[in-house]
């Protein structure tokens, strides 16, 4: 028998396969030669190995046997993990208003005035203001990075009041002047996704104040007052007086 190991070189290989539910190796052979007849068996069942090992005993047959074992996956075996990462940050709200580098940028003096003191003007002109007194604030840099609201509020609805009028004809003079304000930006409007465009809050002449509820907006913001000239009545000397308050403030 060529196949019969004696004298031969045999050369094994040895093969791991990682791959799931691989057959392991479990190999028995019987091989002789009974009154000049050869045999084979392989992997034989009870009866097969009695035979095959009763010709090993008898000195008339071979036997070749094959086992090979390893622990198997300590858990199923996973060709595909995905894995989710949860990614977390936080930015604080916040509303920023340039309004210079001090305290008396915000100082607006519309200095003297005018009223008309011609000893000329007719009696129903005379003392009246000669013409409209304005103000306009420009700042770069105005904004809120989340949903906010625009406020502007006076503190008085007469607008600037002189506090030291003295006595005086409430049916010819005044001691207020009435001005209104107006502000504009661009901004979207509250809990809107959308491009920018042109946002605006006005306060009126008769009103204390206004709001407006506006998205995350920066841009630059104009802020304009107006006070029209008083035509009916003469207005009482003094100082004139008032503030207005603007306020951005995230909700």
């Amino acid at each position: 028998m060529k196949k019969i190991l004696t004298g031969a070189v045999a050369a094994i290989a040895l093969v791991g396969i990682a791959s799931p539910a691989a057959a392991q190796t479990n190999q028995r052979h019987y091989a002789g030669i009974v009154v000049g007849i050869p045999y084979t068996i392989t992997n034989p069942g009870f009866l097969g190995t009695l035979a095959g090992e009763a010709g090993v005993a008898a000195q008339v047959g071979t036997r070749y046997t094959a086992v090979a074992d390893a622990p198997s996956d300590s858990e199923t075996a996973t060709p595909t993990v995905t894995t989710t990462f949860n990614l977390t940050g936080s930015v604080n709200k916040d509303c920023s208003f340039y309004a210079g580098n001090n305290a008396s940028a915000t100082n607006i003096d519309f200095g003297v005035i005018g009223v008309r003191t011609g000893n000329n003007e007719n009696v129903n002109n005379a003392f009246e203001m000669v013409g409209p007194a304005f103000a306009n604030i420009e700042t770069l840099t105005a904004g809120c990075n989340f949903n906010n609201e625009v406020s502007i509020q006076k503190n008085d609805v007469n607008g600037l009041v002189n506090a030291a009028p003295g006595g005086y004809d409430t049916d010819e003079f005044q001691a207020n002047i009435p001005y209104s304000v107006s502000a504009a930006w661009t901004g979207v409007p509250v809990n809107t996704v959308t491009s920018g465009t042109g946002q605006s809050l006005a306060v009126s002449t008769s009103q204390l104040g206004n709001t407006i509820q506006q998205g995350a907006w920066r841009s630059n913001m104009t802020i304009n007052f107006n006070a029209p000239a008083i035509t009916n009545k003469g207005l009482v000397a003094g100082t004139y007086a008032g503030t207005t308050t603007l306020t951005l403030s995230a909700l």
